[in-house]
């Protein structure tokens, strides 16, 4: 049997475990798992699928990557379902698994490429473990990552998705310190072709000018901005040492939909940060509307030992969780109403093989029966249901 790679976590995990199926494609009996250790939770899934893993192949050599594989190295290496780790640092290097690949080994086809530009990260939010598993930020060149959007496109790609740890603070680390919009502007110019490009979580204060401009009128730019914001009370954004506070979100969103009207907001949230408040989750919950985040990531706060948030006083977890359902469904109305308002509007989707696809908006869309995967077609939808556009 081929090697298997079980994913976790981020989209960053998600183009990673990509490559390694590519790269450990003549391996047998391989399975790996690779982690995430973002949460608590993170890492009690990473011990369910190695034991589960374990269970539906008991004679396959398994082998633990990623961030839980760094920040919970001796937990996991005790476990005996685990044959091995891989640091997470040089997975992708086959000389970590004696390994031989082909240079330039071929992704299955795919009609969304992900495409990690940058990884590691060198801030220190007090709820983030990340640091510690992933180690400091570092980016490709603009010449390695032409090179994978090519390789991409020669497979088939209609979109490409930029990701990273932290996207934003790409180039910091490089000759000149560029800004990820001179990046964003290389891959536009060399490849005109490019129908769609989309980025991954921005960090709304580290966004230059020059991604700015192509975020707010570059019609090949998807108008979909999904912010790292995790919170909406600056008092809380201080004792998670975010370098933002809310001011900032709501300008710059203010600032790219007077530009760009159709954007649409994404954004990260935690909800139960240790000494949170009523009045701070209330400022949390306002800022969905304030922004108007249609595509929401919440998370309930789990302490990850390590981390300074986990000496401060906690939020008792039924609170956590009755927040955190506050905040889902303050974004579930937010996304219903927007959604009213895109039909009857044609919509460019990209057609995935599961029948659906995405507008440029990032909006779910409902496809005839037959669409060919990896088209791009018009739909103008007439009715919502079970929250996709049909």
């Amino acid at each position: 049997m081929p090697a298997e790679v079980i994913s976790l976590g981020c989209r960053l995990n998600l183009s990673e475990s990509e490559d390694l199926r590519a790269m450990l494609a003549g391996e047998p009996d391989l399975v790996v798992i690779n982690s995430c250790a973002v949460t608590g939770e993170a890492v009690r899934q990473t011990r369910q699928a190695i034991r589960r893993t374990r269970r539906a192949r008991p004679d396959a050599r398994l082998i633990v990557t990623g961030c839980a594989a760094e920040v919970e190295r001796q937990a996991l290496a005790a476990m005996p379902e685990v044959d091995g780790l891989v640091a997470n640092v040089t997975k992708l290097d086959p000389r970590a698994w004696n390994s031989a690949p082909p240079q330039a080994a071929v992704r299955p086809k795919h009609t969304r490429a992900f495409i990690a530009v940058q990884n590691g990260c060198d801030h220190a939010c007090t709820f983030c473990i990340i640091p510690q598993g992933r180690g400091a930020s570092r980016s490709l060149s603009v010449l390695e990552a032409l090179r994978e959007v090519d390789r991409h496109m020669a497979g088939g790609a209609g979109e490409v998705v930029l990701t990273g740890v932290d996207l934003t603070s790409w180039g910091h680390d490089l000759p000149g310190q560029p800004g990820l919009g001179v990046l964003v502007a290389g891959i536009l110019a060399e490849f005109p072709d490019l129908p769609r490009l989309r980025l991954s979580s921005l960090d709304g204060i580290e966004i230059d000018q020059q991604l700015f401009a192509l975020l707010a009128s570059e019609p090949r730019v998807m108008p979909h901005v999904h912010l790292s914001l995790q919170h909406g009370d600056d008092l809380i954004l201080k004792r998670m040492k975010r370098r933002h506070l809310r001011k900032d979100a709501v300008r710059l969103v203010k600032a790219l939909r007077q530009q760009r009207p159709e954007i649409a907001i994404g954004a990260d949230l935690i909800a139960g940060f240790p000494t949170e408040d009523d009045r701070a989750h209330a400022a949390n919950l306002s800022i969905i509307a304030e922004l108007g985040i249609v595509h929401g990531h919440v998370f309930p706060y789990s302490a990850r030992a390590g981390t300074p948030a986990a000496r401060m006083p906690p939020v008792p977890p039924a609170i956590i969780k009755s927040r955190a359902a506050a905040l889902r469904a303050a974004v579930a109305s937010e996304r219903a109403a927007w959604l009213q308002t895109l039909l009857g509007k044609p919509q460019e989707v990209l057609a995935e093989r599961d029948g659906t696809g995405h507008a440029p908006n990032f909006a779910r869309v409902q496809l005839a029966a037959g669409t060919q995967a990896g088209t791009i077609v018009t739909v103008t939808p007439t009715r919502i249901v079970e929250g996709l556009l049909a």
